[in-house]
């Protein structure tokens, strides 16, 4: 009876230093990836936020013309 209490409690250290473990490690250094990019890719991410930044501007303009804050005319405008 006794055994089997210490055999389980073994094992269920043993489980949570496993699950633990990668909590426990350094993490890694990042990779800074973008310093590293020539000119025609730092231009084609800069056209990819960019791009990323007007998407965004129409969600919200959709939303805003939906909930009826924003006019059918001003929308259209908005849009072009």
């Amino acid at each position: 009876m006794i055994a089997g209490i210490v055999v389980g409690a073994v094992l269920a250290v043993l489980v949570v230093l496993l699950v633990a473990l990668p909590f426990l490690r350094e993490p890694s250094p990042a990779s800074d990836a973008i310093d590293d990019l020539d000119e025609a890719a730092l231009r084609r991410l800069a056209f990819a936020e960019e791009r990323d930044r007007a998407l965004a501007a129409l969600k919200e303009l959709e939303a805003d013309h939906r909930a009826g804050r924003i006019a059918d005319a001003d929308y259209r405008a908005l849009v072009g």
